[in-house]
This record gives structure tokens, C-alpha cells and sequence, in this order.
């Protein structure tokens, strides 16, 4: 459905009442409510679910998936807003269980799991027989993102996970780009590890994060090998990669002799980085890795891949 731009929004952007800096500790009450009106949008309303005609099943079988699935990695029965008198109506099981929930990582969980569900099932004709079903799908996603920007919440549905938005300027010039890239065959496994890297940044496990940068910027170049032919180790480290990337041409020669200082760039950000916060051993006294360095390594590495995938594609 169509975001509106009401008066009340105008009035508030008027008053420089907007929100200038992200937020990730909480969705709050509107946006929940907004999530579920694009539910009932997409995976169907209570008029579809308890609809006799062929398609009322689709939509029973949407929100109990999703609500079974919840409770089996919660450990649970029944989320703790399940009617217990009466028949489970899973769509308000679901839906209160958003709205009351407060811990942000099982907000999230929720969000992440239904829209994954929007976007891989619901794009089938089958689902509620539309004829439109992969345009409503997108509608859905574009209209979450679109409402976590609008309230400041630094969070975005991509390729099927909640990733973590530090930057509007640097998501959108390289991490997006960087997904997008990644979503050939080849690359699958270094997208992968990207996408785990951002979850673990979620959650505050920045060494596990920063080592999945360099897996990531190493699959990315054992990709562009296998895709060009170009044989290697199966252990090559990211140093080798490199030169064997150099030695093909994927930079061109007279820009490897301008940008005397590319080889050095790309040797010494992710692996470097990695290696002396979180590749080695720590020692007696624990190795901290402060937020604001995961978020620099992260950047670092979607740019690294935008331009490493580029510039195979551009190779002749």
C-alpha cells in the first residue's frame, strides 16, 4: 500500500521533528502496528482466515508456520499470547505477540521470519490467487523499509534478513550494492558470510563479525576465480587472492601503476583489521573491539566487494 504523506508527517518535518540519528533498541508501538496491517495486507486478514473458499487454508498455513516456528526455538507451546480457552486464531496470536513483546532481538525475530515468508512464498499465484502476488510481495518489504526509515529505526529487510543500517549514504553506495552483486551464483557463499557478519554485528559479537568480513572478502575472490577459471589453493589466503586477482588483469596495469597504493589498500583493510582484533589469539587480557571499528570493517568490506565484483564484470 501507499505511504501517505499526511499532515501531521509535514508538520513535524516543518518542526525539524524527525529523527537524524538511528535508533536500534526498540520498534515502537506505530511501527508494530504498521507491521501488521502490511501482514494482513500480504499474508491475508482475519476475513481470509476464516474464509471457506480454496485459499483460506494458504493463509491459516502462513501464520501458523510462523508462530510454530516461534515457539519451537523459544522453547514454547504457545507464545504467551495464545487465547487459552478457546481455538488458536494464529494471525492474533501472532500479531499481540508483536505488539507486546519487548525485548527489540525477538521484535526483530518476528519481523525477519514473516517476511521471509512474504518473500518467498507469498510471490506464488497460488497464495490467494493473485495475479499480481511478486509485485505485492515487494510492495510489502519496500513498505517495511520505507517505515523503519520513517521512525528512525536503523534496521532493513534485505535478501531476506534484518541487517543493520549505520549509514543511509554508505547502505545505500555499498552495502545494497554489495548484496546485489553477491546474489549471482558464484558469489552465494561470500554473500552468506556478509549477511553474517551483519547478524553478528546485530547482536554484539563483533569478533565473529569481523571474521566473517574476511571470509566474505575472500570467497569473493575464490568466486571471481572459479567464474573466470583462474585456478588457486583451496586454502589461499586472502594475500594470494589478491595477487592472483592482479596477475589476471582484474585491475587493468596502467591502474595498478596510478593506484600504486590499491594492492597495499586491499591487503592491509579487511584482513588486517581482522587478523589484529580478532584472527588471533587474545592473550591474558581480552581483546575488545569497539562498535564504531565492526561498523568501519563492515563498510570497509562492502566497498571492497562492489569493487572487486565490478571490476570483473567490466574485465574483458
Amino acid at each position: 500500500m501507499a505511504i501517505f504523506n499526511l499532515f501531521s508527517k509535514r508538520q513535524k518535518a516543518l518542526r525539524g521533528e524527525v529523527p537524524d540519528v538511528y535508533k536500534y533498541d526498540d520498534l515502537s508501538n506505530t511501527l508494530r502496528v504498521q507491521i501488521v496491517h502490511i501482514w494482513t495486507d500480504t499474508l491475508g486478514n482475519s476475513h481470509d482466515y476464516y474464509n471457506t473458499y480454496r485459499h483460506a487454508e494458504s493463509v491459516k498455513s502462513a501464520y501458523k508456520f510462523i508462530v510454530d516456528t516461534l515457539c519451537r526455538e523459544y522453547g514454547l507451546f504457545k507464545l504467551p499470547t495464545a487465547d487459552k480457552y478457546n481455538d488458536r486464531m494464529y494471525l492474533d496470536e501472532l500479531a499481540n505477540y508483536l505488539l507486546q513483546v519487548e525485548e527489540i532481538e525477538k521484535q526483530l525475530d518476528i519481523v525477519e521470519l514473516s517476511f521471509k515468508y512474504i518473500d518467498k512464498i507469498t510471490r506464488d499465484y497460488s497464495y490467494l490467487g493473485r495475479n499480481n502476488a511478486s509485485e505485492c510481495a515487494n510492495n510489502a518489504i519496500n513498505e517495511l523499509n520505507s517505515r523503519f526509515k520513517e521512525q528512525g529505526v536503523g534496521f532493513q529487510f534485505l535478501e531476506g534478513e534484518i541487517v543493520r543500517v549505520d549509514s543511509e549514504l554508505i547502505h545505500v553506495e555499498a552495502v545494497k550494492p554489495a548484496l546485489r552483486l553477491l546474489n549471482e551464483k558464484n558469489y552465494k557463499g561470500a554473500q552468506q558470510e556478509f549477511l553474517s557478519a551483519y547478524e553478528h554485528y546485530r547482536h554484539g559479537k563483533h569478533k565473529e563479525s569481523l571474521n566473517d568480513c574476511l571470509k566474505s572478502f575472500e570467497s569473493t575472490m575464490k568466486g571471481i576465480c572459479d567464474k573466470r577459471k583462474w585456478s588457486y589453493l583451496s586454502n589461499a589466503t586472502a594475500k594470494v587472492l589478491i595477487q592472483i586477482c592482479f596477475d589476471k588483469g582484474l585491475v587493468p596495469q596502467f591502474w595498478q601503476q596510478q593506484l600504486s597504493s590499491l594492492r597495499s589498500m586491499l591487503e592491509s583493510s579487511v584482513p588486517t583489521g581482522r587478523n589484529k582484533l580478532s584472527g588471533h589469539g587474545q592473550g591474558s587480557t581480552p581483546t575488545v573491539v569497539p562498535d564504531y571499528l565492526v561498523a568501519y570493517m563492515l563498510h570497509m568490506t562492502a566497498s571492497t566487494l562492489v569493487f572487486l565484483t565490478t571490476a570483473e564484470k567490466e574485465l574483458v
